[in-house]
C-alpha cells in the first residue's frame, strides 16, 4: 500500500523553536537605529515589542522553549501533515519523490498562526491591550486576528489596498475574529495621508502599511506593533514546521535532496528549511539544495542589492541588512499579495550571500498553471503565493525525469487558496498578466536607499 499521509502524534509535537543564529558560520549584520545609524539596543524596541520578543530577536540560544499556553493552542491544528505527492509524481512521469508539508489546516489557512499565537501571548503577558499590524494578502492579518481572539486582544489591521479589494473575505475573516481591518493607505495616519495626497489611487504596499501600523503603535502606551515575517523572532517561531518535518521524515527513513518554498518576507520557507540547514552548515548534508522562489514582479533576491534599508516606506523602522528593491518600491498588483514586499528577511538574505541557499523568480501565469496542475492531481487548491513554490517543484521534478535521478523533494505548502478564488477565476478567464520586471520603478526606489 502506498502511504500518502505522515503525521506525528500530538505528544511528539516539538516543544522548542530552533534558532539558526546559534549556528551561522558568519554573524548576522546588526539592525541599525534609523536616527543614529548605530546598532540598535533592546530598549530602542520597547515602544513596539514586548521584551520577550526583543530578547528572542537578539538571542543566540540554539533552542528556545515554546510556552505551554502557546503549545495548547498549537494543538488545535499541529502537528500538521506531511504528504507524499504520488498522484503528481505519476502525472509528471518523474522518478523524483515529492513530499509536501501542508500548513493550510490551521484556523486561518496558512503557516501564519505559528508566530501570531506566540506574539499575541507575549504581548498579553506584558499587559498590552491592542496590537496594530499590516497585511498583504490577508493571511497574516487573519492569523493575528485569530490569535487576538485567543488572548482577548484588540487587533487593528492595515491591509494593502489592492488586496483589500481583491480579497474581501479575508476582511470578513478578520471581522469574525473581532479585528478592525482598513485599507492602506488610509487617512488614519500621517504616512497614509501623505501617500493619498501624492497619489489618491495608490494601490498600497506592505512597506506603506507597515509605516501606518508602526506610527499608530508608537503613539499609544497600550498598543504594540506586530510583524508577520522578516524579523528573526518571526522566523524562529516558524521553525516548528521544519522541526516537525525533519522528525517525521526521519521516522520514514527519508531526507530531502531539495527543499523548495515561496518567499516574500521569508518566514514560511525559513521555518521549513532552517532545521535542515543546520545539517548543511555542519557538513552532514553538504549537497542539500534550498530554493527560494519569489515573484518576477517583485524580484528582491534575484534583482535587488544587498544593502541596509528601512522595512517601511516612511523610514520609521530599524535599518536591516537585506536584499531590497528600495523601501519606496510599489510592486505591481499581482495576486500573490504575501510576496509583494520590497525586502527579504535578514537571515535569508545573509544565507543567500553566503551561498547556502538559492533564489529564482517566477512569473504569475506560470505559477497558476502549476497550481492548477497540483490541484487536479493532489486535490489542494493552493494560495497564489504557494503556487510559486509548486512551479519550481514541478520544474525540478521534470529535470529528474530528464536525468533519470530519483531525488527527494520537500515542498513547503504554506497555505490554501480558498479565499483567492477571484485570482483563479482571472486565470481561467485569461485575464492574468505576467508583469514585466519594472526596471525603471526599481531604479527609482533604489536611489532612495540610505547611505550607510
Amino acid at each position: 500500500m502506498k502511504r500518502v499521509k505522515f503525521v506525528l502524534d500530538e505528544k511528539e509535537m516539538p516543544t522548542t523553536w530552533y534558532n539558526i543564529l546559534a549556528d551561522l558560520p558568519e554573524s548576522l549584520p546588526p539592525p541599525l537605529h534609523p536616527a543614529t545609524r548605530k546598532p540598535i539596543k533592546p530598549d530602542d524596541l520597547t515602544p513596539l515589542f514586548p521584551m520577550a520578543l526583543i530578547e528572542q530577536e537578539m538571542s543566540t540560544q540554539r533552542y528556545i522553549e515554546i510556552p505551554e499556553e502557546v503549545q495548547d493552542i498549537y494543538r488545535m491544528w499541529r502537528p500538521t501533515t506531511l504528504y507524499r505527492a504520488w498522484r503528481l509524481e505519476k502525472a509528471l512521469d518523474t522518478p523524483a519523490k515529492i513530499y509536501y508539508k501542508y500548513e493550510g489546516s490551521s484556523p486561518s489557512g496558512s503557516h501564519k498562526p505559528n508566530t501570531a499565537v506566540a506574539q499575541a501571548y507575549y504581548n498579553k503577558k506584558e499587559g498590552i491591550k491592542r496590537i496594530t499590524t499590516e497585511t498583504g494578502a490577508g493571511q497574516w492579518g487573519s492569523a493575528l486576528s485569530f490569535a487576538g481572539a485567543c488572548f482577548g486582544l484588540e487587533i487593528k489591521v492595515y491591509m494593502v489596498k489592492i488586496s483589500y479589494m481583491q480579497k474581501p473575505y479575508r476582511r470578513v475573516m478578520m471581522q469574525t475574529w473581532g479585528a478592525n481591518c482598513i485599507p492602506s493607505p488610509s487617512p488614519d495616519t500621517q504616512a497614509g495621508r501623505d501617500m493619498l495626497a501624492k497619489d489618491p489611487d495608490c494601490p498600497g504596499s506592505l512597506g506603506l502599511a507597515i509605516s501606518e501600523a508602526v506610527e499608530e503603535a508608537a503613539k499609544r502606551d497600550d498598543t504594540h506593533y506586530s510583524l508577520g515575517s522578516v524579523l528573526n523572532h518571526v522566523l524562529l517561531h516558524q521553525t516548528i514546521i521544519g522541526l516537525e518535518s525533519k522528525k517525521v521524515m526521519e521516522q520514514i527513513g527519508e531526507y530531502p535532496d531539495i527543499i523548495i518554498g515561496c518567499v516574500g518576507g521569508g518566514s514560511n520557507f525559513a521555518g521549513l528549511f532552517l532545521p535542515f540547514l543546520k545539517d548543511k552548515i555542519e557538513g552532514l548534508k553538504p549537497d542539500l539544495r534550498i530554493i527560494c522562489v519569489e515573484p518576477a514582479s517583485c524580484p528582491t533576491l534575484t534583482r535587488g542589492p544587498y544593502s541596509y534599508d528601512y522595512g517601511d516606506v516612511a523610514g520609521l523602522t530599524p535599518l536591516l541588512k537585506m536584499y531590497t528593491l528600495g523601501h519606496g518600491f510599489i510592486p505591481p498588483p499581482v495576486h500573490a499579495g504575501g510576496l509583494r514586499y520590497h525586502g527579504m528577511a535578514p537571515i535569508i538574505s545573509h544565507l543567500l550571500k553566503l551561498g547556502l541557499v538559492e533564489a529564482r523568480a517566477e512569473h504569475q501565469l506560470g505559477t497558476f498553471q502549476a497550481g492548477v496542475t497540483f490541484a487536479r492531481n493532489e486535490g489542494i487548491i493552493s494560495a497564489p503565493e504557494t503556487n510559486h513554490a509548486i512551479r519550481a517543484t514541478i520544474d525540478e521534478a521534470l529535470k529528474c525525469k530528464e536525468s533519470g535521478e530519483a531525488k527527494t523533494i520537500l515542498l513547503g505548502l504554506s497555505g490554501h487558496g480558498h479565499m483567492d478564488m477571484a485570482a483563479y477565476e482571472a486565470y481561467f478567464a485569461g485575464k492574468l498578466k505576467d508583469y514585466a520586471y519594472p526596471k525603471e520603478k526599481i531604479e527609482e526606489a533604489l536611489r532612495e536607499l540610505p547611505k550607510i
